[in-house]
């Protein structure tokens, strides 16, 4: 199975100016750990996670004065659609991370997590999806 069969498609994008309160109530919305924040400015790409706005509040920073853009990853792996699951979770578990951006040769089209993952390798999802293919 590929990334592209995993991935989330409806990806949740920020700015670098959102705060992060805003940030955690569009993630909690949408049921999301991740977003990526896209900064227009300087064609910059990058992740925010829960994990992130965490560690600020943990810091006791205020999350209505703190910004997406000072607690982004700018240095993100970025898995491709093509990318077998067994590649995303390899990539996953040597950064010590749970999320990727999945580019193509247009940009961004996508979140894979591993809650994703472990989903297609469940056998009852398998099943459901190869009846559905």
């Amino acid at each position: 199975m590929l990334v592209r069969d995993a991935m989330s498609t409806l990806a949740l994008t920020l700015g670098p100016a959102h705060t992060l309160r805003q940030a955690a109530r569009l993630m909690s919305a949408r049921r999301v750990g991740a977003a990526i924040v896209l900064d227009t400015d300087t064609s910059g790409l990058g992740i925010l996670t829960e994990r992130d706005i965490l560690n600020s509040i943990g810091a006791d920073q205020n999350p209505d004065l703190e910004t997406v853009g000072a607690h982004t990853t700018n240095n993100v792996v970025f898995a491709a659609p093509t990318w077998t699951l067994e590649e995303a979770a390899a990539a996953m578990t040597h950064g010590g991370f749970r999320h990727l951006v999945v580019l193509d040769g247009t940009g961004p089209v996508g979140i894979v997590s591993v809650r994703d993952i472990i989903r297609c390798w469940t056998p009852a999802h398998r099943r459901t999806h190869e009846l559905a293919g």
